[in-house]
C-alpha cells in the first residue's frame, strides 16, 4: 500500500565509532511508498533489519566516505549479491565523487574488480543534485567538512520536509538547504572544523527557521542531554536527541517560541 507520509528512524548516532547499543550514523527516512537507508555507518546494517528487509530498501544515500558514515556499504553489498534475498538490483546508490571504487578497492581480493555494479546503480552526488524516488525527493547541497560531502532535504508530496546535516561546520548551504524545514536532524561533534558544535547546531536550526531540531552524532565531550540544553540555548523550537531507535513523524510544527523538550512526540 502506498504510504504517503515522512517519517524518519534513528538506526544510530555514535561517533566516532560504535558503542554497545548506539550503532554509527544512519538513518531510515520512510515516505511517499519507498524506503531510504541514509549514512551506513558501523553497525547501521544490523538496526536496518528492525524495520525493513534489505531486500526492500529502495535507495542508500551516503553523505561522505568517512567509516563511521559508510563502512556498513561493504557487508550490504553482499547481502544484495551472495544471501539469497532475491532483491531488485542494482540497488540506487547516491554518494561522492569516487565512491564506487572506493567500495571496489577494499572488496577487490584478485584479479578481477569486485563486481559492486552489480549490487549498485552509483549516481555521485554534486552540489545541487536533485533524485525523486517514489514520492520523495531528495536534494543533496555541498557543505564544509574538510572532504566531499553533502547534507540531504527529503521532501513529500504533501510538502513535508526534513534535513540531515550530514557532517559538516556551520555554513551558509547548509542553511538554505535547512530553510524552513519541519525537521532539522544535525550533528554536533564538537566545536572542531568540520563540525558543529551543540551550540552551534542550535544556532543553524535559528537561521534556518527550522521547525523542529534533533541533535545527533554527539561527541564525547558532552552528554546528551548537555548537547540538547546548549542547542536549546541557541534555538527556541523544541529540541531532542537522537537516541537510536527513535522514530519520528514528521509533521507541520508551529514555530513558537519556549517549545524546548528533551523528549520527542516519537515512537520506538
Amino acid at each position: 500500500m502506498f504510504d504517503a507520509s515522512l517519517r524518519i528512524t534513528v538506526l544510530g548516532s555514535a561517533t566516532p565509532f560504535a558503542r554497545p547499543g548506539n550503532a554509527c550514523s544512519g538513518y531510515l527516512v520512510e515516505g511517499g511508498g519507498v524506503r531510504v537507508w541514509v549514512d551506513a555507518g558501523s553497525g547501521t546494517l544490523a538496526e536496518l533489519q528492525r524495520y525493513v528487509a534489505l531486500g526492500d530498501v529502495d535507495a542508500v544515500w551516503i553523505s561522505h566516505l568517512h567509516a563511521d558514515h559508510s563502512a556498513d556499504l561493504l557487508t550490504f553489498s553482499y547481502a544484495l549479491l551472495y544471501s539469497g534475498l532475491e532483491p531488485s538490483l542494482p540497488v540506487p546508490l547516491f554518494g561522492p565523487v569516487g565512491i564506487a571504487d572506493r567500495l571496489a578497492g577494499f572488496l577487490t581480493n584478485g584479479s578481477e574488480r569486485s563486481p559492486v555494479e552489480r549490487a549498485f546503480a552509483v549516481e555521485e552526488l554534486h552540489d545541487g543534485h536533485v533524485v525523486r524516488i517514489g514520492g520523495l525527493t531528495l536534494t543533496s547541497r555541498a557543505v564544509e567538512h574538510g572532504l566531499p560531502a553533502f547534507a540531504l532535504r527529503v521532501e513529500g508530496e504533501d510538502g513535508r520536509s526534513l534535513v540531515y546535516s550530514g557532517d559538516c561546520e556551520p555554513c551558509p548551504s547548509l542553511v538554505e538547504l535547512a530553510r524552513d524545514c519541519d525537521l532539522f536532524v544535525c550533528e554536533a561533534d564538537g566545536d572542531v572544523p568540520g563540525h558543529h558544535s551543540a551550540a552551534q547546531a542550535g544556532r543553524s536550526a535559528a537561521e534556518a527557521g527550522a521547525g523542529r531540531l534533533v541533535v545527533t552524532h554527539v561527541g564525547a565531550a558532552v552528554t546528551a542531554g548537555e548537547a540538547v540544553a546548549l542547542a536549546a540555548a541557541a534555538y527556541e523550537g523544541d529540541v531532542v536527541h537522537a537516541d537510536p531507535g527513535l522514530r519520528f513523524d514528521v509533521t507541520r510544527r508551529s514555530r513558537t517560541p519556549g517549545r524546548t523538550t528533551t523528549s520527542p512526540a516519537s515512537s520506538r
